[in-house]
């Protein structure tokens, strides 16, 4: 199965040879009809990229991409590997209201671990501080993760170009199991972008994550307007 950033990857890098196959010339119908021909717009001529260890590397060269702290044998063929801080956070009512302000209660993981439970949604957090200014970053969960029954996010593996923040993670399990910090949680992979940027996250009056935290950061939902 593929994740999500590879289905996203797949979806627009292939699209080009799809277009390419509906723009064929038109079949005639008769035999002695005319070949029809097509006015076709030009096709695409980007397709998203993932970034490679090396262009990874060169980006933090150049400042566009920083982790810390940074290990270069966390470094994959085309990913980052990230790890799990020492903080976990929960909601405290148990019917949450996208209109008000949910509040969570912190708890903090000991040398012994934390067990998750499922059907229990945890708020953890990296332990890495990351920028990204050049690039569009995906968090995804590692294969041995996933094998552990445990989801790193729900919906949220995108970020923005110029997040400059610890990585919020939305955690749950199919059975209980226990997870410890500092062990590996996912891994970053980055895509280019095309095209000149107007807001970068950091500098958006209205970013409802810019505060810097080493904790996880709950839903900020009630801070739009509907």
């Amino acid at each position: 199965l593929l994740s999500r950033s590879e289905t996203a990857f797949y979806r627009f890098h292939l699209r080009p040879r799809r277009l390419q196959r509906l723009q064929r010339p038109l079949r005639p119908q008769l035999n002695n009809a005319p070949t029809q021909q097509r006015t076709n717009p030009p096709l695409p001529t980007f397709a998203p990229m993932i970034w490679s260890d090396k262009k990874i590397l060169a980006a933090m060269d150049k400042g566009e991409i920083v982790i810390r702290p940074f290990d270069r044998s966390n470094l994959g063929t085309n990913s980052y590997d990230v790890h799990l801080g020492k903080y976990l956070a929960r909601y405290k009512d148990h019917i949450l209201d996208a209109r008000k302000h949910n509040e969570i209660e912190e708890m903090e993981i000991g040398e012994e671990g934390f067990v998750l439970h499922p059907n229990t949604l945890y708020l953890g957090v990296t332990l890495e501080y990351t920028e990204t200014h050049s690039s569009v970053p995906f968090l995804e969960g590692k294969s041995s993760v996933g094998r552990l029954g445990i989801d790193i996010h729900a919906t949220a593996g995108k970020g923005d170009v110029g997040f400059c923040n610890h990585w919020t993670l939305e955690i749950s399990c199919t059975h209980p199991v226990r997870v410890y910090a500092g062990m590996p949680i996912g891994q970053l992979i980055y895509f280019a972008v095309e095209g000149d940027i107007e807001n970068y996250y950091n500098k958006k009056p209205n970013a409802k994550y810019n505060q810097l935290s080493q904790r996880p950061m709950e839903s900020m939902m009630w801070k739009n307007d509907f």
